[in-house]
């Protein structure tokens, strides 16, 4: 579950797919995360061989028990699964939890070791030796914003925001789990059928059930697909277009390969800006303005837009004291 800064050290991740493939780069998986949004076999064939789908969703208590969606628990889960002990965790413990159950995945050595080392414990005590592991620590907060300035000790009164959390839809023995690290064990959600549209059928209803649960017109669902690197798979098939000179061939996958591509670019892009101390430029614009005599005037419109935006979302009923507290 990610909610505020925890003491722990664990910070909030971004549910983007940057982010999630930077992590898997850093942990030297070669696999991608892509957004989704459908889960029609149309949308997902590009994907193939479609890893896992990673689901986030607002946390309510009591929600996500096995009987609401047609599961039921697994104490004898064969595969590897661990417990989220601290906050903020969610989100790497549930690409860990995925990465654990795919054969032969190629990885680095830290994480190897690591899955290694925590073969055959129970998921509590897993889950206490992945969150302890400080390496793992760091990867998960390297594109987490900076914290420039720290508010502790003005005596601040503290907002409650919604929680938000993360769990992992995997394939495993031939059928469908979802482990997320706040439950007791592993969710089976059934046997599915090898041919067609394979485990990711069942896994759509399993998740469509799941956000019926919620009140209609819920927005609040993030789905992610972890999945094969496409630039190495898009590279060999365009070198093979042509050795067999087959233009055609070689022009649609040039155009694939410039896509994804300008997409790592914007992906790069991206995560450089939210990794960067804004705080230095602010002053300097401040400091700017001050000089030039224009920062009475910019602090008396910046007052007026957030005025204006307040009484816009009044308007439609979409205002929350907490967004401006």
């Amino acid at each position: 579950m990610s909610g505020d800064d925890d003491p722990s050290g664990w910070q909030l991740t971004e549910s983007d797919p940057s982010v999630f493939t930077q992590l898997l780069t850093t942990l030297g998986v070669p696999l991608v995360v892509d957004d989704l949004y459908s889960l029609d076999a149309a949308a997902l064939a590009p994907m193939q061989p479609l890893r896992a789908l990673i689901f986030l969703f607002k946390w309510l208590p009591g929600a996500g028990e096995p009987e609401s969606t047609g599961g039921q628990y697994d104490a004898d889960f064969p595969g590897f699964f661990a417990h989220q002990v601290v906050n903020n965790a969610c989100a790497t413990l549930a690409v860990l939890n995925a990465l654990g159950n795919i054969p032969q995945l190629p990885m680095g050595k830290p994480l190897g070791e690591l899955i290694g080392f925590a073969a055959g414990m129970d998921p509590q005590t897993r889950g206490m030796v992945v969150t302890s592991a400080d390496w793992l620590r760091e990867a998960h907060n390297a594109l987490s914003p900076p914290s420039a300035i720290s508010l502790d000790g003005l005596n601040l009164p503290k907002t409650t925001e919604d929680a938000y959390h993360f769990v992992v839809y995997v394939p495993v023995l031939g059928a469908v789990y979802e482990l997320d690290g706040l439950k007791q064990s592993p969710i089976r959600h059934g046997e599915y059928e090898e041919t067609g549209e394979g485990w990711t059928k069942k896994a759509r209803e399993v998740i469509e059930t799941r956000i019926a649960t919620y009140p209609p017109g819920a927005l609040e669902f993030s789905l992610l697909a972890l999945h094969d690197d496409p630039l190495p798979i898009l590279q060999k098939r365009l070198a093979q277009a042509h050795e067999t000179n087959d233009v055609l061939t070689a022009s649609e996958l040039s155009q694939q390969l410039a896509s994804e591509s300008a997409k790592r670019e914007r992906w790069a892009f991206e995560n450089s800006l939210r990794t960067h101390n804004y705080v230095g430029m602010i002053h300097a614009l401040t400091a700017a303005l001050a000089k030039a005599g224009r920062l009475d005037a910019a602090t008396e419109g910046a007052k007026a837009a957030m005025k204006q935006r307040i009484e816009a979302q009044k308007a439609k009923g979409s205002f929350s004291e907490d967004d401006y507290a």
